[in-house]
């Protein structure tokens, strides 16, 4: 089974930028959707970026299209997020995930979707 490690996050000012990582290992990456999510304090975990297995189609919550762009490279076992004009409201514990989805070209969402969980990252946007 993949393990994940998300590495990246800290302290920034609003309209600053963040690169997150997450580097899997223990399985073969191209076969795992792939996905961004974040939890705030006292509010569920959403969703903000999901992508397939192979090729480009992605997801993107509202409230970051425009700001963040989710990629991988499957032979780096790695995926990232792009986080640019970061707001205070993106402060939270940012996980990636994984799921099986051989050549499905069907982009994930929801928590439930996912077996796969990395330890998640601080990112913290002050105003």
């Amino acid at each position: 089974q993949v393990q994940l490690v998300e590495s990246g996050g800290g302290l920034v000012q609003a309209g600053d930028s963040l690169r997150l990582s997450c580097a899997a290992s223990g399985g073969t990456f191209s076969i795992y959707a792939m996905g961004w999510f974040r939890q705030a304090p006292g509010k569920e975990r959403e969703c903000v970026a999901s992508i397939i297995s192979i090729g480009t189609n992605t997801y993107y919550a509202d409230s970051v299209k425009g700001r963040f762009s989710i990629s991988r490279d499957n032979a780096k076992s790695t995926m990232f997020l792009q986080m640019n004009s970061l707001k205070p409201e993106d402060t939270a514990v940012y996980y990636c995930a994984a799921r099986l989805a051989t050549y499905s070209l069907t982009t994930y969402k929801r928590p439930d979707d996912y077996r796969y969980w990395g330890q998640g990252t601080q990112v913290t946007v002050s105003s």
